[in-house]
């Protein structure tokens, strides 16, 4: 087996692992996360998909800052109405994550067709997508579960394209738990104060 394929296999079964936590809000999953980012930078950079390695170095940077997030809320939440802390997006924030997509990934295209990003439309779209559901994971806003069903089945589309079959079944499994923590999230949710 060569090195590409074993960090792919590493990601798969410690992204598995991030989004089972994700969905029961576990604090510890921000710390798996980084271990499978770390991996996903090493294979999306042997394959030039520049923009998808770049988010997941972005996801070891706001990993810390969900850490740290998260601990500051458990301590908030009432667990008599529910374990999971959730906070509204204002329209405010609405309104600015959609201008922030909508620019950042015509802007990313252009970049990343000027640097041969083999998928330029796909990797940006997962680029930009992906960016703001993880700024709303760490403020544990739900909607971002709808961000990422859209973005982990355009991810499985893009690696697909790319011949990374192991990325393609771990952004799959990714799609369905976003579709499972939507629901469990709503379920098991107690709103916080911003």
């Amino acid at each position: 087996m060569d090195i590409l394929k074993a960090f792919e296999i590493f990601a798969f079964v410690t992204g598995v692992a991030y989004l089972v936590l994700e969905v029961l809000q576990k604090n510890v999953m921000w710390i798996v996360g980084i271990l499978t980012a770390a991996a996903a930078v090493a294979v999306f950079a042997v394959k030039g998909l520049y923009a998808s390695m770049g988010l997941n170095i972005y996801y070891v940077v706001v990993s810390f800052i969900g850490l740290y997030q998260w601990r500051r809320d458990r301590a908030k939440v009432d667990t008599e109405k529910g374990d999971i802390h959730l906070r509204r997006i204002s329209a405010g924030g609405l309104a600015a994550s959609a201008a922030v997509l909508v620019a950042g990934t015509v802007a990313l295209y252009f970049i990343l067709r000027a640097l041969g990003d083999p998928a330029s439309w796909l990797d940006a779209t997962v680029t930009m997508l992906s960016a703001i559901a993880t700024l709303w994971l760490a403020r544990s806003i739900p909607e971002q579960w709808l961000l990422w069903i859209v973005a982990d089945i355009t991810s499985a589309v893009l690696c697909l394209t790319q011949g990374m079959y192991w990325m393609t079944a771990l952004y799959a499994c990714y799609a369905a738990g976003a579709a499972y923590g939507w629901f469990y999230w709503r379920r098991h949710g107690s709103q916080i104060e911003n």
